[in-house]
């Protein structure tokens, strides 16, 4: 399934559309229904489209829950607002994919004091919660460090591009790939927020391709597919494609076609967590014990492999 930018936010009120045909009632819950709550940090990026149908999709299967998404629109404080008012309508269960670990840790923590059970997909916060499920992403930026350096022959400038500000993610990929290049002769000369979209990648690589002439940047660490896809077009319109490696992270169906093509050295794939996820908290309001933690496993794709996995991107 692959949804650009331009069609998520219409692609989200299906979404809810599709929630509130499956419960039968308007996203409110009845009372012998079990009240489970998503609380989405953006709809802003086919990743967090794919991650919320798939929570939705699952709900759908079960039959005592009412799923009620929202969807923090990339702005902490609405998340922050939407998870107050989550509690408020009483769900028994909150999943929460955090736009910013520090600034939604004080909802969380207001969640679990009121006694409801906490299951964070994908991004974490900064405080204790009852189950986290996702990926591990300081591996990834470590791996993609890895992967620079053996490629570049432990020498040149690279960029990176980062996504959220104080997003658990962000923070993570960036620590795990700045500490393998350290004591490396890869070094990193520039930095920049793109919030994990493809227009900010964009303007962050033309402003690079201006300051850093051909043969001065050997590569860019995009920290998602959207962005890296971004990088891309910003190489090809420059006529800089050749000169400049890009890696990346998620796993979209158009970052294997960019492999395929020679355009992309490599994306990592991030599992969504879903439904995985709402699995877990499922199973939490039956009563059922589960692990605190659930990590799943990522996998590297580059012109090696990537034939196996064309068609089974998001």
């Amino acid at each position: 399934m692959f949804l650009t930018q331009s069609t998520a936010r219409s692609t989200f009120l299906k979404i809810l559309t599709l929630t509130a045909l499956a419960t039968g009632v308007s996203l409110a819950a009845a009372a012998d229904r079990i009240p489970i709550g998503f609380s989405q940090a953006t709809m802003n990026s086919p990743f967090r489209v794919v991650q919320t149908q798939k929570m939705v999709d699952y709900a759908k299967t079960l039959p005592d829950v009412d799923l009620i998404v929202t969807d923090g629109q990339g702005d902490s404080a609405k998340q922050a607002a939407d998870i107050e008012n989550l509690i408020a309508r009483g769900v028994k269960v909150l999943t929460v994919s955090a736009n910013s670990a520090a600034a939604l840790t004080p909802s969380v923590r207001d969640a679990m004091r009121a006694g409801i059970k906490v299951v964070t997909v994908d991004r974490k916060v900064n405080t204790k919660v009852t189950a986290h499920v996702g990926g591990v992403n300081k591996p990834i930026g470590e791996a993609a460090g890895k992967l620079l350096i053996e490629k570049l022959g432990n020498k040149g400038a690279v960029a990176e591009i980062e996504g959220v500000a104080g997003a658990s993610v962000t923070i993570d990929r960036h620590e795990g790939f700045a500490e393998a290049l350290k004591g490396s002769g890869v070094k990193i000369v520039a930095m920049q927020y793109g919030d994990f979209q493809r227009e900010p990648a964009i303007k962050f690589t033309e402003d690079l391709l201006q300051k850093y002439k051909p043969g001065e940047l050997q590569a860019i660490f995009a920290q998602n597919d959207e962005m890296a896809l971004g990088v891309i077009q910003a190489l090809e319109t420059a006529g800089r494609s050749k000169d400049v490696l890009v890696v990346s992270i998620d796993g979209q169906e158009r970052a294997f076609q960019a492999i395929k093509a020679g355009k992309l050295l490599a994306t990592f794939i991030y599992p969504l967590a879903a439904p995985e996820g709402m699995e877990i908290a499922y199973k939490l309001a039956k009563g059922e014990s589960v692990p605190p933690v659930t990590t799943l496993e990522f996998h590297q794709v580059d012109a090696s492999n990537v034939d196996s996995y064309l068609g089974k991107g998001f």
